[in-house]
């Protein structure tokens, strides 16, 4: 794939990303077994996919990402049939400045004392690998690669990219 393409795919990803506000976060539980949970990023992706989320640094999440900080965040958007699997590392940061750059007054609801909650911090998720999915989404798109596929013709089922995002 080349560079221009990738940053294309880069850009699309962020996109469907910001698009879909709630995710699901999947930590390896000390058992060896998947724990996943919702999250929101609250429509702020970086380029590139890296991902912050508000978080209480004493959270169960936070320990099992301390112990393994491999993660792996999904989007589902079944709307619009758009679908993100991102891979990456999971961190726990503490900076003021970012939890304030970063904050919504609607988070008040998880974090009683807005930034100055005790033991307020954020999870950085840092994008490795990504893969997203994207098909026509109106019923008269689907019923057109419907009728391709009965016809024997090859149907417009969208995309699906798959991307190191290392590189």
């Amino acid at each position: 794939m080349t560079t221009l393409n990738l940053s294309k795919d880069v850009q699309k990803l962020t996109e469907m990303m910001n698009t879909i506000n709630f995710c699901m976060l999947t930590t390896t539980a000390e058992d060896g077994t998947l724990h996943s949970r919702p999250m929101s990023t609250n429509g702020k992706v970086e380029y590139g996919g890296n991902l912050w989320f508000f978080t209480y640094g004493q959270s169960h999440k936070v320990f099992e990402a301390q112990s393994h900080n491999q993660v792996n965040v999904s989007f589902s958007d079944i709307v619009k049939h758009n679908y993100v699997s991102l891979s990456g590392k999971a961190e726990l940061v503490r900076d003021k400045g970012k939890i304030k750059e970063l904050w919504e007054p609607k988070m008040i609801i998880w974090f009683p004392d807005g930034i100055e909650t005790a033991d307020i911090a954020l999870l950085k998720v840092t994008a490795e690998k990504a893969e997203y999915w994207n098909s026509p989404s109106s019923p008269v798109a689907q019923t057109i690669a419907l009728f391709q596929v009965l016809t024997g013709n090859a149907a417009d089922i969208g995309e699906n990219k798959k991307f190191d995002l290392t590189r």
